[in-house]
């Protein structure tokens, strides 16, 4: 099981911008603290954390934040309107826009995504798998 992701960021203003435009929409707390961002899913009394959490942070050795190449960060959203609502929240907080929501081929009927980029450059995804919604084919 994850536990928690991390991104670097140069600029955690910009960050801090970018990721408010959806996260608490998809139900994640947020608290800032001197070592950077970090936002989680509520936990109720006597149950365990929903992971994983997510954490938006300077780098430790202090060089430059960099986006990996292939990597990505996934939030799931509870349906197509929430992925195309997020999107264009984050595009307007500073985001890149790496795909506009929609349907893609490659992936099953159901997989409504939209892709990003944060201000730092690393790739973000906000989807949609929702049973009760039309999928590709309908």
């Amino acid at each position: 099981m994850i536990a928690y992701v991390t991104v670097g960021a140069d600029d955690i203003t910009r960050a801090k911008q970018f990721y408010a435009a959806f996260l608490p929409a998809l139900g994640y707390g947020f608290e800032e603290g001197p070592e950077g961002l970090s936002y989680a899913l509520p936990v109720a009394a006597g149950q365990s954390p929903v992971l994983p959490d997510f954490y938006v942070k300077p780098t430790f050795d202090g060089r430059p934040a960099s986006a990996g190449n292939g990597t990505m960060v996934a939030f799931e959203a509870r349906t197509q309107q929430e992925v195309r609502d997020l999107h264009a929240a984050a595009l307007a907080a500073g985001g890149r826009d790496e795909g506009q929501p929609g349907f893609r081929h490659t992936y099953g009927p159901r997989f409504f995504v939209g892709y990003l980029r944060d201000p730092q450059g690393n790739k973000i995804a906000l989807f949609s798998s929702n049973p009760d919604e039309p999928g590709r084919d309908g």
